[in-house]
């Protein structure tokens, strides 16, 4: 199973290209993890969840 990850650093930005872009690649949308945070700091929890959770 794959799984993608979407991060855009601003609140207002909208994450919806890069979704897409990975659903083109075959990723199922419900497999699609989307973070909204700031890029000041790698405090990245959805990232954290997937990678120590989801993908072992």
């Amino acid at each position: 199973m794959d799984f993608g990850y979407v991060r855009v650093s601003a609140k207002e930005q909208n994450p919806a290209r890069q979704v897409k872009i990975l659903m083109k690649l075959g990723i199922e949308e419900r497999n699609i993890y989307v973070e909204k945070n700031s890029g000041h700091h790698f405090n990245r929890e959805t990232y954290d969840m997937l990678v120590k959770h989801i993908m072992p």
